[in-house]
């Protein structure tokens, strides 16, 4: 038993062990071989050159083949490593968080731990995070805000007149930031706030005008009292708000009552024709009564003047004939005698005929002419 135990080689069978330790021994060697069979070496020595790179970059060993103890040294090195690659990640993020970039047309508010502490201008611009934030807000470009505009049918634009008429009115208010930390802290909903006060300060001024002028002749007007009362209310808060101009679109009465509204112009278009016209008649009438009346006096003041002086004028002339009369009357009883004749021969027809050349001279009596005149 004892020396089948040992085997023809003798021992206390170690032979056999022997046998059995070659045969796990030859499937050991085995085993590399089928898995080099399923991963070729080429591929092995890629991965094994990739993980000495990686060591090296961690700040690891050089790689050795060296057993648990060159193991042990790399360790702290590639943690060092990656606490390095890490800081400097870090670092870059609080960069990239902490410069920004300011537009021409924006401006920047940097805050101190939620407080406001500077205006950022255009360019490249440095906001230590996390101790500064900041917020960019463009302020040159306008903004609109439109009231009314969209809402026929609705009571959007809806306003009433000082004369007791409702209009529709449609308009934009056009704005842009002036002051950016004023914008950002004091108003809760600029959007919201320049609506509102729009609105107030249009229905103020309409409140306080006639239907008509707001429908045709006043829209200019109205436009630039709404921008400098709402510019005036938003600089009382201290809005930051700039108001760029006010676009007057449409005046109009509600739709529901348009039609009559118009046949209603038109009726007072032609009333105040018709107006015209009888003023222009009654300017007319009376300025040639007047100056009728004007001629009359005239001519009456002209005959007064004239009676008054050709009185006074026989009064002086009687005057002095009673002077000369005095002095000598019978020349001058004389002489009155033939001026007397001789206006009065003046103005009649008259053949004279002395003694001496009229002897031959046949009267004549013309019967059908003194007919022709008793006629």
């Amino acid at each position: 038993m004892a020396g089948n135990s040992g085997g023809p080689w003798g021992g206390n069978g170690s032979g056999n062990n022997r046998p059995t330790g070659n045969n796990d021994d030859d499937r050991g060697n085995r085993r590399p071989s089928g898995q080099s069979g399923q991963v070729p070496p080429e591929v092995e020595e890629m991965l094994r050159a990739g993980q000495e790179r990686f060591r090296v970059l961690m700040g690891g060993g050089n790689g050795g083949s060296g057993g648990s103890g060159g193991q042990g040294s790399g360790g702290p090195e590639s943690i060092r490593g990656m606490l390095g690659l890490g800081a400097l990640l870090a670092i870059g993020l609080w960069a990239f968080s902490s410069f920004y970039t300011v537009k021409p047309e924006e401006k920047s508010v940097e805050l101190f731990l939620g407080e406001f502490n500077s205006v950022g201008n255009p360019g490249l611009n440095f906001a230590p995070w996390p101790l500064v934030t900041y917020e960019v807000l463009p302020v040159t470009r306008e903004q609109t805000e439109s009231i009314g505009i969209g809402g026929r049918g609705s009571d959007a634009g809806l306003m009433l007149t000082g004369d007791e008429n409702i209009v529709d009115i449609d308009f934009e208010v056009v704005w842009n930031i002036n002051d950016p930390s004023q914008y950002l802290f004091n108003l809760r909903d600029p959007q919201q706030t320049i609506r509102a006060v729009s609105e107030s300060a249009m229905r103020e001024i309409i409140a306080q005008s006639e239907l008509a002028p707001i429908l045709n002749r006043d829209r200019g007007v109205i436009a630039v009292r709404l921008q400098e009362l709402i510019q005036s209310t938003l600089d009382s808060y201290e809005s930051g708000i700039n108001i760029v101009r006010v676009n007057f679109d449409r005046a109009d009465p509600p739709e529901q009552v348009i039609d009559a509204f118009r046949e209603v112009q038109a009726a007072e278009q032609e009333r105040d024709r018709l107006e015209k016209q009888a003023d222009a008649y009654a300017n007319r009438v009376l300025a040639q009564a007047r100056g009728e009346a004007a001629q009359a006096l005239e001519t009456a003041e002209a005959y007064r003047a004239q009676v008054v002086n050709g009185a006074t004028g026989e009064a002086s002339r009687f005057g002095a004939i009673l002077n000369e009369y005095r002095k000598a009357p019978e020349v001058t009883r004389k002489r009155m005698y033939l001026e007397t004749m001789e206006e009065v021969l003046g103005r009649v027809d008259k053949v004279i005929i002395d003694e001496t050349g009229g002897s031959g001279v046949v009267p004549y009596l013309p019967l059908n002419e003194l007919r022709k005149e008793a006629k």
